[in-house]
């Protein structure tokens, strides 16, 4: 079987990919291989098949053991953050210079690259204001080496409501995104991140701020619908920091595309999430970071009642039918360590090829990526290779071998 189209652009680099799989986004498929010129996938099938394509001439890379996937989308990462066993978020937010951020978060980008994630969607830079944007401008460039990248700059808060904590109330503590409150003052500052060069808005719809220091709603659901009409006009979704059911409830009700986290679901929100059809980005190695930067020591000691919880709310929100995204809240542990999330995934119930899925062509659809995610003929050139199985062994998919980005090698 060929699916096959030829880019009639001349001068450009080709290449013959012939692993012993093909995991095109979708299903697995044994014996095929993959062709490639310039930025563009020109035609995938059986390596038979491929006797009858024009004198292309291109090199062939040889992948023997290996499974080929389309590069992975990573759905919430933090470049701007490192793990918080190194340093603890309020000083990375009050104490470290944005330069540092900055040049740190460039090594960041390289190391997601190198572990096969081609795009990362960067849900907040945590304080250093809109530096997010010369990172995306710097890779895209062609400057420093990183994925593609969808950023929400600084994010939104309501007053009040977010970190850092535990200062005087008579001192102005920055913030680690942007507060905004009612009609003119949210149009505003979604605006001017809009303005800025945010790719998609986030707002925290729920946060440690009630009065036993618990999870509590921020926004009003009238608030978040003006955020998303304002955002959605610039043809930009709204997506939703939410952890408590009702936080969760109030950033569906209000149109956010995702939620990130969920860890406080029931089963009555998953069954509103799936009809309304709003995606959940679970990040269960956050949490199971930060537990264990806690003192947990995993696989020694029970599980903290945390992480019990989350393997129920995640089970929940399969057994509803909620769309998956993968992403880890990378940053809060570290970068590259991406498949950290896979396999955790895996763990609390998905199947691997489903959790492949959610890697490659569910992220593509969720955030609106119509030329990744898949490979087929003249989607754009973002592979990954990976020694062995990981539909079986998700494991596998930290073995890699071969990264390809719009159609060039920058790791093999």
């Amino acid at each position: 079987m060929l699916f096959f189209t030829i880019n009639s652009a001349f001068a450009q680099k080709s290449y013959l990919l012939r692993p012993d799989r093909v995991f095109d986004g979708q299903e697995m498929h044994e014996g095929w291989a993959v062709l490639i010129k310039g930025e563009k996938i020109v035609a995938v099938g059986d390596l038979a098949s491929f006797q009858n394509l024009p004198s292309l001439k291109p090199e062939t890379i040889e992948l023997k053991g290996c499974t080929l996937l389309p590069g992975f989308i990573e759905g919430h990462s933090h470049l701007f953050l490192h793990p918080y066993n190194e340093t603890p978020w309020d000083d990375q937010v009050l104490r470290e210079a944005r330069s540092l951020r900055t040049t740190r978060a460039t090594v960041h980008a390289k190391r997601t690259l190198l572990a096969g994630f081609t795009t990362v969607r960067d849900l907040g830079t945590e304080g250093a204001e809109f530096d997010d944007v010369g990172l995306k401008t710097a890779i895209n460039q062609g400057i420093i080496p990183g994925p593609r990248m969808i950023i929400a700059t600084k994010a939104l808060i309501a007053t009040g409501s977010y970190a850092p904590k535990g200062f005087s109330p008579d001192i102005e503590v920055p913030q680690g995104a942007e507060e905004a409150d009612g009609h003119d003052r949210l149009i505003q500052a979604v605006r001017r991140q809009i303005g800025k060069g945010a790719d998609v808005v986030k707002i925290y719809a729920d946060y440690r701020w009630g009065l036993m220091g618990e999870a509590r709603p921020t926004f009003l659901v009238d608030e978040i619908k003006l955020i998303v009409e304002t955002a959605h006009s610039s043809g930009r979704p709204t997506i939703a920091h939410a952890g408590s059911a009702e936080g969760m409830r109030r950033a569906i009700l209000g149109g956010c595309e995702t939620l990130e986290h969920g860890d406080a679901g029931t089963p009555e929100i998953f069954a509103l999430m799936h009809e309304k059809g709003v995606a959940l980005c679970p990040t269960l190695a956050a949490g199971d970071a930060v537990s264990q930067y806690r003192g947990w020591k995993k696989g020694i000691e029970p599980e903290p009642e945390r992480i019990k919880n989350k393997r129920v709310t995640f089970k929940q929100a399969l057994d509803a039918g909620v769309t998956i995204c993968f992403g880890g809240d990378v940053g809060v542990f570290a970068h590259g360590d991406n498949a950290r999330e896979m396999e955790m995934m895996v763990e609390y119930g998905m199947k691997p090829l489903d959790v492949l899925r959610s890697a490659t062509s569910v992220n593509a659809r969720v955030f609106h990526l119509p030329q990744l995610g898949q490979i087929k003929p003249d989607f754009l050139a973002d592979l990954v290779a990976v020694e062995g199985k990981p539909d079986i062994r998700i494991s596998d998919a930290r073995k890699v071998k071969l990264v390809v980005k719009n159609g060039e090698i920058v790791q093999h």
